[in-house]
């Protein structure tokens, strides 16, 4: 079965008492920030939606595990930061970027969009359609992200990491962050009908 965006993406959602407090966990917390990478889009595309299973006049869906990516974003008090901008680039699940830099370019998959684009709702929350992301050369898997409060200001740029990759620990990246900060950059995956479920709360300064 198709791995569907939650209603939030449809209409607006009903705020909540418990998304609306402000967890103590949640507050002081700042998420590391990472390389952009090289990979960034040297051209944005021109579908650059949320749903990067489906590319505009391409057959579909994009081949790989379906990964639900979703996740709360936060201001350094704890507070929610309805209207957030989020992006996402990543390999596809052979571990091929969309850039001409990418050496295997010619053999990427067409249906995968590559990079997407996502507003935060009226609680926070953001969500992208996905996939789990292909092993990329001397890498383990990981999806680039970058987010900026509606208000503007400074734009946070980090990695999302998966919970038990074999390559997490020979990862120069991820190897060298402290516990906590290689906890707060590795997603909470569950199984759902369908693929997987990957939450990643992102933390601005």
């Amino acid at each position: 079965m198709p791995l569907h965006l939650p209603a939030i993406h449809r209409r607006p959602l009903l705020l909540a008492p418990a998304l609306l407090a402000l967890p103590a966990r949640a507050q002081g917390l700042r998420t590391p920030a990472q390389m952009e990478g090289p990979f960034y889009p040297a051209a944005i595309p021109a579908d650059a939606d949320s749903d990067l299973l489906q590319v505009a006049g391409q057959p579909g869906p994009a081949r790989g595990i379906p990964l639900l990516l979703t996740g709360l974003v936060r201001g350094p008090d704890g507070a929610a930061l309805p209207g957030a901008r989020v992006e996402i680039w990543q390999a596809d699940a052979q571990g091929i970027y969309l850039h001409p830099r990418d050496a295997r370019l010619a053999e990427r998959d067409p249906g995968f969009q590559g990079f997407g684009r996502a507003v935060a709702d009226g609680a926070g929350r953001y969500a992208f359609r996905t996939i789990r992301p292909g092993l990329y050369p001397g890498r383990t898997p990981h999806i680039h992200l970058r987010a900026r409060p509606a208000s503007g200001g400074a734009a946070l740029t980090t990695q999302v990491y998966f919970p038990g990759e074999a390559r997490n620990d020979r990862d120069a990246l991820f190897a060298r962050l402290s516990a906590a900060d290689r906890a707060l950059l590795t997603a909470r995956v569950t199984p759902v009908d369908g693929g997987q479920r990957a939450e990643f709360d992102i933390h601005l300064a």
